[in-house]
């Protein structure tokens, strides 16, 4: 069983790490897949992330992506065991909150569901 967690979380530290190079990506001027990123209104962005913003959300992609692999036994056990665990919380209320979303155009009860964002925000999440 434990093997087969340290394979799942190292599979979803992957997916975090991949997450966070295509923001850096992003930041840096690259525009394949911006327009599923970001949920729009009549057409247009309902916001513009800076650069700075972006990278922001890389480097805390990049946290959850090392969080994880200490998690599931991968890491070097850099953060004390309260933190690790505390640090896991705080990541699943973010991603709840994420999922919930703001009623309108993100997460669950979104309302406008056929712009691009849409589609791929219920698939993924």
């Amino acid at each position: 069983m434990t093997n087969m967690l340290a394979r799942i979380g190292c599979l979803e530290a992957l997916v975090f790490l991949g997450l966070a190079l295509l923001h850096v990506y992003w930041a840096f001027g690259g525009r394949i897949g911006i327009a599923a990123a970001i949920p729009e209104r009549d057409g247009k962005p309902l916001f513009q992330p800076g650069p700075a913003a972006t990278l922001v959300v890389a480097a805390l992609l990049l946290c959850a992506s090392a969080l994880i692999l200490e998690r599931a036994g991968l890491g070097r056990d850099l953060l004390p065991a309260r933190l690790r665990l505390w640090g896991t919380g705080g990541l699943a209320a973010v991603f709840v909150a994420r999922a919930i979303g703001d009623f309108n155009h993100v997460g669950f009860f979104k309302r406008p569901r056929a712009t691009v964002f849409a589609k791929r925000d219920t698939r993924f999440f």
